[in-house]
């Protein structure tokens, strides 16, 4: 088989397609022949050596694939094998054959082909933890969402669109009529705009019920800023600590140095009737029967029209770099994916 390896932290450029055997399912797994597998900031973080999940280097990252098993290990109903499957992989997803436990394979509704799919795990179910899971937006609320143009971006503008909230979402100019198109209600321009204080006009000084910042830095104070009395923070990344693509931990350092470390504390939450929570859906491994239902429910909304993914872009393994160059000069305007 052929997987994508990152040997070292650097530039995109480290990236090496290689050959490797076809790995053989264990008990309880099944093996999919991949047909596409999605690019999470995640695996950027990873290659630039800030992403403390990360195995050992030499790794194969990715954590989400679609395609159509082909094997199954001891203790698996032979009829898993020719299904067209989704699947949350923990690493190897980068592969074009990979093994992964029957517990984290979904199997693909018949009109959903392997592009729609690779696009689903990771972004969806990080939005329905931001947004039901854990950030309990209602019909009427208001959320913020920063870097609404990518893939979670869009996916947490759909679900609060079915939920009856309103969006507010930070993008560049450019991506404005895009994220218009998705459902967002209210744009801002992150590079022009003070957004805090755009939030305080749009929402006539009250301020949002759910902030979703991905951004880190000194954005999670001005996002806790944002919240009305009973809001919630969801922070779910650190991308103000990609300051550029090779490696630079003093980048990340400083990102995380200006984080509100004072400001969480017991007293001050208290006080101002408000919440902070985070998500990393790295971490949620063990709880894979907690992540099952959540699927369910949005591969339900996708039936019924309502999850929608948008792929930007669809890159060979071949092209791997230029995939992770198009991320990181921001170009992208929903999920970017690899094909084998």
């Amino acid at each position: 088989m052929r997987q994508i390896w990152i040997p070292k932290a650097g530039a995109p450029e480290v990236l090496e397609v290689r050959e490797t055997p076809d790995p053989t399912p264990s008990a309880g797994e099944v093996r999919i022949r991949v047909e596409a597998a999605g690019i999470n900031f995640a695996d950027i973080s990873a290659r630039l050596g800030t992403y403390q999940d990360c195995p050992p280097m030499p790794v194969v990252v990715g954590y989400e694939v679609a395609g159509r098993i082909d094997a199954v290990g001891s203790g698996v109903e032979q009829s898993f094998a020719g299904m067209d499957v989704l699947a949350l992989t923990r690493f190897g997803g980068y592969s074009d054959a990979i093994c992964v436990p029957t517990a984290q394979i979904f199997e693909r509704p018949g009109a959903m082909d392997a592009k729609i799919g690779a696009a689903i795990p990771v972004n969806y179910v990080t939005a329905w933890q931001l947004v039901v899971a854990m950030g309990g937006l209602k019909s009427g609320e208001t959320v913020l969402i920063h870097s609404a143009g990518g893939g979670v971006g869009v996916a947490v503008t759909q679900l609060a669109k079915n939920i009856g909230a309103t969006v507010i979402g930070t993008a560049s100019a450019g991506k404005h009529d895009f994220i218009r198109a998705v459902g967002v209600d209210h744009c801002i321009d992150y590079r022009t705009e003070d957004f805090a204080t755009r939030v305080q006009e749009i929402t006539n000084g009250r301020g949002v019920e759910l902030a979703l910042d991905a951004v880190g830095g000194p954005s999670f104070s001005q996002s806790y800023g944002c919240l009305a009395p009973t809001g919630r923070l969801g922070m779910f990344g650190v991308s103000a600590g990609t300051t550029g693509k090779d490696q630079n931990r003093l980048g990340f350092l400083k990102a995380v140095l200006q984080m509100p470390w004072l400001k969480f504390h017991p007293p001050a939450l208290m006080n101002a009737n408000k919440g902070v929570f985070g998500v990393n859906l790295g971490r949620m491994w063990n709880e894979v029967d907690r992540l099952r239902p959540w699927m369910q429910s949005i591969l339900g909304l996708w039936t019924d029209g309502v999850v929608k993914p948008v792929v930007s872009e669809t890159f060979p393994f071949e092209q791997a770099a230029a995939a992770h160059h198009y991320i990181q000069d921001r170009k992208n305007q929903g999920k970017v994916l690899l094909t084998p």
